[in-house]
């Protein structure tokens, strides 16, 4: 990158950490408004940091041999937490992200081939489209204030919908937005989920599932409608039409309507949430580094199309951009295993029952690891800059239970881009910091305005 290398680098706003350990009241209290805060400065230091947690030890790590350890080499002795499951559960019920051992191992094999490479890529003239169709429509709003994560919701649903369904979203764009809102607003850890037993329903649990079977209802429908339309008409072979021929590696047997359901979840809540809140974080620091947003724009209006080869090489600056905005605002910003078995990290005993927690958020801004941690530096993922060790920058995880549709939704997020920074300049309306805030996925703190104005 050449023009914004001379400015200073933008450095975002990001909570303040706490002075001092939070009481074990505080924190239950702080984990259901926002994780992030519960992490003090020597969180964003240490290579280990061990604390207690609710009667168990908690191990927050940001050293990648003690992540490797975990999540690489003795992954089968940790497993989801009792909170992950009862969070998610209701929404994701026995699908892959849930599943564990062997029936994880077999959900694995039987859904890899849908989303190789392979795969993926056929649907990148789709994903281009449905991004063209859907920003034809905003540049009818542009000069006025807009709703910039709304806008990125709808979009990657819309997309979500057509890869997934070969269905129009466009009347369930909104109805599957609320739902989806309306889970994430109940998802979130509450004092219950931590002091009450993982056996015993409580308040925040019957909240969930209200709000889960709403949701699971939309899906089915989707499903029986999808289904009683045939073979996907526009693409050689949809995510439905993949999920429909997979079988268990077992006996052969294809997903039970409630398996086809918990994994159609799966997928759309992981492909549409994450990659709106990546698409929407990324828009914000361009909003806030013209340059940045300058130089990106020219290689979109430069660009002559995909061309079918590697984005990374097509478009260098907006993969480069895009990283950089994961590093810094990763959507998956918190992964929680429980130890099944004594075990060993580095100088630390675990015992049966400790949390062990990895945190992109704050593995991507460790003072050891990155030069300037918390600010937006593109370069860092430039052609040229030295290479980046896998183990400390995972947006999509690391290990055997990486995402599945990690090259899915970094294609996906790509491309939009390109369209959106070829059509519009993207600035805020007013300066108000937004913050980000964790509970499931990292979201802004607030409705923030911006407006887009048209380039062309």
């Amino acid at each position: 990158m050449s023009a914004p290398l001379a400015a200073p680098l933008l450095v975002p706003p990001r909570p303040v950490p706490p002075r001092a350990p939070l009481s074990p009241l505080k924190m239950a209290f702080t984990l259901g408004r926002n994780v992030l805060s519960v992490w003090g400065e020597e969180s964003y230091r240490r290579e280990i940091v061990s604390s207690p947690f609710f009667g168990v030890t908690s191990f927050t790590l940001n050293d990648p041999e003690a992540i490797r350890h975990v999540f690489v080499d003795n992954h089968e002795a940790y497993v989801r937490t009792s909170i992950t499951r009862r969070m998610l559960k209701p929404m994701l019920g026995r699908g892959l992200f849930l599943a564990e051992g062997e029936d994880w191992r077999h959900q694995r094999r039987a859904l890899a081939p849908a989303f190789t490479p392979r795969a993926m890529d056929p649907l990148r003239p789709l994903m281009t489209r449905i991004a063209q169709e859907r920003l034809d429509q905003l540049a009818r709003r542009t000069g006025r204030p807009i709703d910039l994560f709304e806008q990125t919701q709808r979009l990657t649903l819309e997309i979500a919908g057509r890869t997934m369904f070969s269905m129009e979203m466009t009347d369930r764009a909104e109805r599957m937005r609320a739902l989806v809102d309306g889970y994430a607003a109940r998802v979130g850890p509450s004092v219950f989920d931590l002091v009450l037993p993982a056996n015993m329903p409580n308040p925040t649990d019957l909240r969930r599932g209200m709000a889960a079977n709403r949701f699971k209802a939309f899906i089915e429908e989707m499903i029986a409608e999808r289904a009683a339309a045939g073979p996907a008409p526009d693409v050689a072979r949809d995510l439905c039409d993949l999920l429909l021929a997979a079988r268990d590696p077992r006996d052969g047997s294809p997903f039970d309507k409630e398996m086809l359901r918990d994994q159609v979840s799966t997928m759309i809540l992981a492909g549409h949430e994450t990659t709106a809140v990546a698409l929407f974080w990324t828009l914000l620091l361009l909003s806030l580094s013209p340059g940045h947003q300058e130089e990106a724009a020219a290689e979109a209006v430069a660009w002559s199309g995909d061309d079918g080869t590697p984005l990374p090489a097509q478009l260098p600056v907006i993969h480069a951009v895009a990283s950089e905005a994961m590093r810094l605002y990763p959507p998956a910003f918190l992964v929680t295993r429980v130890a099944t078995k004594p075990d060993r990290i580095g100088a630390h005993a675990v015992s049966p029952g400790d949390m062990i927690n990895v945190s992109p958020w704050l593995l991507h801004r460790q003072e050891r690891l990155w030069a300037d941690p918390h600010a937006f530096d593109p370069r860092r993922f430039m052609p040229g800059a030295p290479p980046i060790d896998r183990l400390v920058y995972l947006p999509f995880g690391i290990g055997p239970r990486i995402c599945i549709g990690a090259h899915f939704a970094t294609t996906e997020l790509v491309l939009v881009l390109a369209e959106w920074l070829k059509r519009f300049r993207v600035e805020r309306t007013d300066d108000r910091p937004v913050m980000p805030v964790g509970t499931v996925t990292l979201r802004p703190d607030h409705l923030a305005r911006f407006r887009l104005h048209a380039r062309m």
